[in-house]
C-alpha cells in the first residue's frame, strides 16, 4: 500500500496540539510579566491600604517626625510599586513598558483600567493566572471606599442643614 502524496500530514505539532495554555507566575516587584485589569486594580488598592496603615500606626507609635520620614519612604515605595505594576499591565496589552509614561497625561491612565489584555500568549509571555477570590474582593475595596466617601460628602452637609432647621424650629 503506497502513501498518498496528497494526504494531510498526521504528525503531532507541539504548538498546535497544546490545548491547555500555561499561566505565568505573578511577580509583584518586577517589571517583567503580565497582570490583568482586576489584579492591577487590586494590587494598587492593596498597596495603598498597606502604606496608609503603616504610616498611621508608625506615626502614632513613634511620633510625627519619624512618621513624616516613614510617610516619605512609603510614598516612594508606593510610586515605584505602581510603576512596576503598570508596566506589567502594559505588557498584558502587548505594549512596551515605556507606554507607562502616557499616564502623565490626565485621564490617559484610565486606558490601563478599561482596555482588555491579550487572551493568549503575546510578546511578553503567557497570560496571567485567573483572579482569585481575594483579588476580586481587594479590587472592590477601593471603589467601595470611594462610593462611601461620595455618599458621606453628600449626606453630611444635608444632615447638618436638617439639624440647623430643626434647632431653628424649636426656638
Amino acid at each position: 500500500m503506497a502513501a498518498n502524496p496528497y494526504e494531510a500530514p498526521r504528525s503531532r505539532v507541539a504548538d498546535i496540539d497544546q490545548e491547555v495554555e500555561e499561566f505565568q507566575n505573578v511577580r509583584m516587584w518586577s517589571a517583567s510579566g503580565r497582570i490583568g485589569r482586576l489584579r492591577y486594580l487590586a494590587y494598587n488598592a492593596g498597596a495603598s491600604l498597606v502604606a496608609i496603615a503603616a504610616i498611621s500606626v508608625l506615626t502614632v507609635t513613634l511620633g510625627p517626625i519619624f512618621g513624616a520620614v516613614v510617610a516619605i519612604a512609603a510614598y516612594v515605595a508606593l510610586v515605584v510599586f505602581g510603576i512596576l505594576v503598570a508596566i506589567q499591565r502594559s505588557h498584558d496589552m502587548d505594549w512596551s513598558g515605556w507606554t507607562v509614561l502616557l499616564m502623565i497625561i490626565p485621564l490617559a491612565g484610565l486606558i490601563w483600567m478599561f482596555k482588555s489584555g491579550s487572551k493568549s500568549s503575546n510578546t511578553y509571555g503567557n497570560p496571567p493566572p485567573p483572579n482569585t477570590t481575594g483579588v476580586k474582593i481587594l479590587a472592590l475595596v477601593l471603589p467601595l471606599i470611594a462610593g462611601i466617601g461620595i455618599l458621606a460628602a453628600i449626606a453630611l452637609p444635608a444632615y447638618q442643614q436638617y439639624v440647623e432647621r430643626a434647632q431653628m424650629q424649636q426656638q
